[in-house]
């Protein structure tokens, strides 16, 4: 029984790599596709389906809704941990706000200071935008106190209220920014996870046959 349920689990784990790795490929498709696509205004975006604008790039000048500013907690890049610089912007025409991630900048020595990013009034946008963020979320998300507020994971409906105001549920990665800019759309290919399947698979089955050549020897 001990045996089955360990190879039930092994085969689980095998199946649900292989699922990620065909929807990482389908994903990398649709990246591709939404690459090649003319740069829009945030004006143009149509957002009653999120999904279908993922990866897409956009162009055009947006504001920066000042005061607020938030820094994504526990972010690493060049070596070290910091924050991620995001801020809310809106665009002539546009109905809806977008976040931007500024890129990153590095944490202070001490955990009770924060970083003081010196944020543009207005940027020409160039990057990627993606679509629901989310996150993990452990504890209270957003601090309070004057700006900038340490943020633990990206809930834009939530971000939203505290300005009053209707937020996407996007991130647009900036490319120009005064900020460190360190985005990978793509952390794991799907031949890796193809190849955790594989393994997972194969260890299924070395626990099978080992249980069974185990049971028989042990059988009177």
């Amino acid at each position: 029984m001990f045996t089955l349920v360990v190879t039930a689990g092994l085969c689980k784990l095998a199946l649900w790599q292989w699922q990620r790795g065909v929807e990482k490929a389908s994903w990398l498709e649709r990246m591709a596709v939404a690459q090649q696509a003319p740069p829009q205004t945030l004006a143009q975006l149509d957002w009653s389906d999120p999904a279908s604008l993922d990866g897409l790039a956009l162009q055009g000048e947006v504001e920066w809704v000042s005061p607020y500013i938030w820094l994504l907690d526990n972010q690493a890049a060049g070596g070290g941990i910091g924050y991620d610089v995001l801020i809310p912007v809106r665009a002539p025409n546009a109905s809806i706000l977008l976040l931007v991630n500024l890129g990153w900048v590095p944490a202070p020595a001490s955990r009770a200071q924060l970083p003081r990013p010196v944020i543009p009034a207005t940027l020409a946008l160039d990057g990627v935008l993606r679509t629901a963020p989310g996150g993990l979320l452990l504890g209270q998300n957003i601090e309070s106190g004057p700006y900038p507020n340490r943020l633990q994971s990206i809930r834009s409906e939530a971000l939203g209220e505290v300005m009053g105001a209707p937020l996407a549920d996007a991130v647009f990665y900036q490319q120009r920014t005064p900020f460190f800019y360190h985005y990978q759309p793509n952390v794991m290919p799907p031949e890796k996870h193809r190849a955790y399947a594989v393994q997972w698979l194969g260890l299924a089955l070395v626990v099978l046959v080992g249980g069974l050549v185990l049971t028989r020897r042990m059988s009177p």
